[in-house]
């Protein structure tokens, strides 16, 4: 019995490690990936609200784009082009870490927030608008659209089933259709844009939440 005794004494330390190790559940998700991706619709609101209340009395959030409050046109332009920045860069820091889903979420995600910042760096002119301002506006657009479908799973949360990303998809192409019938002309083209991107750039914050709860 001695002979056996050290070896035995050995493993309990290892085994009590390991027994410790088992009962601390692990997330898909790092904290840090939920709070990036609860930043990013924070900061897109809090930045049209912010840049809106410094325009002139002619501004209407209804009628006129967030692209507006950017834009050489607009007054203090500064305030919504760094919003624009720094959503793009939480949406990057969400693509990284969030990897309960698949690479081509991530990526889209990614492409996404590079919309973001491509928005920034072209602002529209004081008339009008430019190529690359259309062409990164309508990328983030499609981007943020689609996105829902390349997050479903089989796993759990029930909330990325495949069933309920066909709906939420099915929803933002929808607001999405409507955002492109403003463009021609409509009224309501400002109130269309806000609703669109503040339902969409929640998404990520409730996929990042619905990982989180769930261990591996």
């Amino acid at each position: 019995m001695w002979p056996d005794q050290p070896g035995r004494l050995a493993e309990l330390p290892l085994a009590g490690a390991t027994r410790r190790q088992l009962g601390r559940p692990r997330h898909p998700v790092p904290w840090w990936t939920v709070v990036s991706a609860f930043l990013s619709p924070v900061l897109a609101t809090g930045g049209w609200l912010v840049a809106g209340a410094v325009q002139p009395a002619s501004y209407s959030p209804i009628r006129e784009t967030v692209s507006v409050l950017a834009g050489h046109a607009g007054t203090d332009r500064w305030i919504m082009t760094v919003a624009l920045f720094l959503v793009g860069g939480c949406q990057f820091v969400t693509a990284a870490g969030l990897a309960g889903v698949g690479v081509p979420a991530r990526i889209l995600l990614a492409v996404a927030g590079l919309s973001s910042v491509g928005i920034a760096l072209f602002p529209e002119p004081a008339r009008g608008s430019t190529p690359p301002h259309l062409a990164w506006t309508a990328l983030g657009a499609v981007a943020l659209a689609v996105w829902p479908a390349f997050v479903a799973r089989r796993a759990p949360p029930l909330i990325l089933s495949r069933n309920a990303c066909v709906v939420v998809t099915a929803v933002f192409i929808a607001l999405l259709s409507w955002l492109v019938f403003e463009t021609q002309g409509g009224s309501d083209l400002g109130l269309a844009e806000r609703l669109f991107l503040s339902t969409e750039i929640c998404w990520p914050f409730i996929v990042a939440i619905g990982l989180r709860q769930t261990t591996g």
